[in-house]
């Protein structure tokens, strides 16, 4: 292939990609949704969801036991979707606060993101915090009311809270016919007509949907599609119609109503990410200048995973695609060694599935295994140098040592250890005086500490116990300023796998005390989440 020939191949492969993360609070739908939307791009057979009956499938996103046993996503997973000759790259995050860095980072790896509200409670916490981090990131959102099928709040109600608390404009792509409760179909805003829902049995296949033209509905639907239609010339006078400019920059978001676990309006969402979400775009590099899509091969580390297969104790590492074309068995260099990396094992995941992936273009992910010299925030490149800015670091607030529950498995316990500073579950901290026998672990949430004791009993065979410090404030600081704050009552310097030194503190009363007796001393905050 010659190299034109190469970069139009680049230019229309990438085209073709839309990269996206579904952000949400817990319980308002993520992991059902993600399996409908596999379900509608006949990804698989038949959908199942987190809380389902006895027998029902479980989510082919959650494929951890403790995810499966919860209820919950702990794990990011990434799902390949082809949809009208659109490939469509999910990447699955977890909704609990406890794991945001985790989720943090993975939106550093997508192009836009799905923002699923619960149509009773509205905007919640995590979602916001979730929304803050697209936000700054310019990441274009669409949004989607899930839960229609269930009592919940009123439409143009939920539309003003979004607007208020985001400051984004709602721009309703579709609009419910039926109250909350009563989802009976939608009125599709772009053409007029009433697309009307069938259930299916539990929710397991597809829902069957029927359009029709205004004056059918109105004579099947009575009052309820005399409702939308009123409501949805309101919305049009408010100036409240789709504009493409405002949604890619962050003015504006699509909205659209759907029930996930009855297959509600997924179509429709599958239908506005391929027609209006954006395609992979030049990157900007550590100095600003972008990287365009056409360059040589280059993608950067966004997740590290073991685990994932229990019949080999291999580790995964995730990479985002940003340019060129990524070509299995190649050698590339590992911007911040400069060392060469060869792809010669290269995959695809689909949940805990996986396949054999030998090209993969801007935007996909390729998940790489036993990557070892790879760590979160890695550049790969090839041809000319290019390094990405690094993923952030967020501030622990939770501390623990951690020792080993039978000492005759210190070998496994090491090297458990050691994955899950490299996967980055949690931080791994520790000081000459504590040892390697008693590491520290730092963690944004208390649920990380469940899972990496969790996985260190399970996967290498080395329970461990936790011993809770009193610590819930971690600074920079440098070597120069360790006696210093060691001297001080309720604080101790611990040093990260990365070298860098931190300090932490009982509370913030003892930080402001230390900070006001030694004014010389340099603390310098971490990225808070």
């Amino acid at each position: 292939m010659s190299q034109t020939a190469e970069r139009v191949d680049v230019a229309t492969e990438a085209a073709r990609r839309r990269t996206f993360a579904v952000i949400s609070h817990p319980d308002a739908g993520k992991s059902t949704l993600t399996e409908a939307l596999a379900l509608h791009t006949h990804a698989i057979a038949e959908a199942g969801h987190v809380n389902g009956k006895a027998g029902r499938r479980r989510t082919v996103s959650d494929w951890m036991d403790m995810e499966q046993a919860r209820g919950i996503s702990i794990t990011s997973a990434s799902l390949q979707l082809d949809y009208r000759d659109t490939v469509l790259n999910l990447l699955d995050t977890p909704g609990h606060a406890d794991f945001s860095e985790d989720t943090y980072r993975v939106l550093a790896a997508v192009d836009a993101a799905v923002m699923l509200v619960d149509a009773a409670k509205g905007l919640e916490p995590q979602t916001m915090k979730l929304f803050a981090v697209c936000k700054h990131r310019g990441i274009p959102i669409i949004t989607v009311i899930n839960k229609w099928d269930r009592p919940g709040r009123d439409a143009l109600a939920l539309m003003d809270e979004i607007a208020e608390r985001t400051g984004l404009t709602p721009t309703p792509l579709t609009w419910p016919v039926g109250i909350a409760g009563d989802f009976r179909g939608v009125l599709d805003r772009r053409t007029g007509e009433y697309v009307r829902f069938t259930a299916t049995a539990g929710g397991a296949h597809i829902a069957p949907e029927e359009r029709l033209d205004p004056a059918t509905a109105a004579a099947r639907e009575g009052h309820a599609w005399d409702v939308a239609a009123e409501e949805s010339d309101l919305l049009h006078v408010s100036g409240a119609d789709h504009d493409d400019a405002t949604f890619l920059a962050g003015i504006s978001t699509p909205l659209l109503f759907a029930s996930a676990v009855r297959n509600f309006g997924v179509h429709a969402l599958l239908d506005v990410l391929v027609d209006l979400a954006p395609a992979p775009d030049a990157r900007p590099d550590v100095d600003g200048d972008p990287r365009e899509i056409t360059e040589p091969f280059s993608a950067f580390v966004f997740k590290m995973q073991a685990g994932m297969d229990t019949a080999h104790r291999d580790r995964l590492a995730f990479v985002r695609v940003c340019s060129g074309v990524f070509e299995r068995g190649s050698v590339v260099t590992i911007a911040r060694t400069g060392r060469p990396f060869a792809t010669k094992y290269a995959q695809q995941a689909f949940g805990r599935e996986r396949t054999v992936v030998d090209l993969a273009y801007p935007g996909d992910v390729v998940g790489l295994v036993n990557a070892t010299d790879l760590r979160v925030g890695d550049t790969l490149h090839d041809g000319r140098r290019v390094e990405f800015p690094p993923l952030p670091t967020f501030a622990p607030e939770h501390f623990a040592v951690a020792r080993a529950v039978d000492p005759s498995r210190y070998k496994q316990f090491r090297r458990g250890i050691a994955q899950l500073d490299a996967e980055g579950v949690v931080q791994i901290l520790r000081s000459d005086l504590r040892g390697e026998q008693a590491p520290v672990f730092a963690a944004v949430g208390p649920m990380q500490f469940e899972v990496a004791q969790h996985r260190m009993a399970t996967e290498f065979n080395a329970p461990i116990r936790l011993e809770q410090l009193g610590y819930s404030t971690a600074l920079r600081t440098e070597r120069a300023w360790v006696p210093a704050i060691d001297a001080q009552l309720g604080a101790e310097v611990l040093e990260r796998t990365d070298g860098q030194l931190l300090a932490l503190f009982a509370d913030r009363w003892r930080l402001q005390t230390f900070q006001r007796n030694n004014p010389e001393v340099v603390l310098t905050p971490l990225v808070a989440a």
